[in-house]
C-alpha cells in the first residue's frame, strides 16, 4: 500500500514513517516544505502526484499556550489545512486518517470520554482540532478520527525530557496532580494506526496506552525508572499554575471500540515508559 503522510518531521510521524517501512508499505513522508497544507494547491498537486491509498494526517499546530495568542494560524493549520487534505482524499477516493486530541471536550468531570461524545473544546487548541474533525466528517465517508492524549516520542519535545532535563539540575520538583489522564508512545501509536489503515473499519478512536494517571503520577513514575531518585517531585493544584490556555482536568478516554473492532489495545503507559527510556538510550 502507498501511504502519505504528513508531519513527518514530529514525534508521531517519525515513528508512523517507520512502521510502514518496517512493514513493507510505500511510505511517503511530507512536512511543511514539502507540502504546506494550508496551501490548497499545493495538497491537491502533492497528494495527486503521490497516488497514494491513505493518508495519514499527523500535522498540526500544537502550541497549546501560543495558540491563544495565534488564534487564526492555529485554525488556519488544523482546521482549513486539515480540509484541504480531506477534499483531496474525497476527490481522489482516498481513506485518510486524521489525528485529534481529547482536548476537543470540555475536560471537566471524571467519567471516561466516549467517542460519540458531545465536543465542547475548552481554549483555542482544542476548538482548532474540533474544526478539523469536522471538516473530515463533512467530505468524507472513508475516515478515521483517532483522538490521542500526552505524547511522546523519541523525535522531539515531550514531558519524559522535559522532567529528566530538570531532574539533572534540581532535587526538587512540584508538578500537578489534579489532571488525568494517559501517556501514549507514539510507538505503540504507530504500530495501531498502520494496523487501522490496513483494514476499512472507519470511525472515531479513542487511542492511548493503558491506565490513568496524573502529571504526578506520571513524574514519580519516570524519576523511579531512570534511577533518579534523589529528585523529590511534591504535587500541587492546578491552579498553582498560571497558563494562556485552559487545561482539561479530565483526559480519561474510552477505547473499548479498538477491541470491538478487532484492534488490540496499547500496552500500560508503565510499560511503554520502559521501552521508551531503553529507546533514547538512558
Amino acid at each position: 500500500m502507498r501511504v502519505l503522510v504528513t508531519g513527518v518531521n514530529g514525534q508521531l510521524g517519525f515513528d508512523v514513517i517507520n512502521e510502514l517501512k518496517k512493514r513493507g508499505h510505500d511510505a511517503i513522508g511530507v512536512d511543511v516544505k514539502e507540502m504546506d497544507i494550508t496551501d490548497p494547491v499545493a495538497v491537491n498537486k502533492v497528494i495527486g502526484e503521490a497516488d497514494v491509498e491513505a493518508v495519514i494526517h499527523c500535522a498540526a499546530y500544537t502550541a497549546v499556550d501560543a495558540a491563544e495568542d495565534n488564534k487564526e494560524i492555529c485554525s488556519k493549520v488544523n482546521g482549513y489545512g486539515t480540509e484541504n487534505i480531506a477534499k483531496v482524499c474525497k476527490l481522489m477516493d482516498i481513506k485518510m486518517i486524521y489525528i485529534s486530541t481529547d482536548y476537543v471536550f470540555s475536560g471537566e468531570g471524571e467519567r471516561c470520554w466516549e467517542p460519540e461524545d458531545e465536543r465542547n473544546p475548552l481554549n483555542t487548541y482544542g476548538q482548532s482540532k474540533y474544526e478539523g474533525e469536522l471538516a473530515v466528517q463533512r467530505n468524507l465517508d472513508k475516515y478515521y478520527i483517532v483522538r490521542i492524549a500526552w505524547v511522546f516520542g523519541v523525535n522531539g519535545n515531550n514531558f519524559i525530557k522535559t522532567m529528566l532535563n530538570l531532574g539533572k539540575t534540581r532535587d526538587m520538583l512540584t508538578v500537578v496532580d489534579d489532571q488525568i489522564g494517559s501517556p501514549t508512545y507514539t510507538k505503540d501509536l504507530a504500530t495501531l494506526l498502520v494496523d487501522m489503515v490496513e483494514t476499512d473499519k472507519y470511525g472515531i478512536y479513542h487511542a492511548t496506552n493503558e491506565g490513568f494517571c496524573s502529571w504526578y503520577d506520571f513524574a514519580c513514575e519516570i524519576f523511579k525508572q531512570a534511577g533518579m531518585d534523589h529528585v523529590k517531585v511534591t504535587p500541587v493544584d492546578s491552579s498553582a499554575y498560571i497558563t494562556k490556555a485552559k487545561r482539561p482536568k479530565n483526559s480519561r478516554m474510552n477505547k473499548k471500540k479498538l477491541q470491538e473492532n478487532g484492534f488490540a489495545l496499547l500496552p500500560t503507559w508503565k510499560d511503554a515508559l520502559n521501552r521508551y527510556l531503553k529507546d533514547i538510550n538512558l
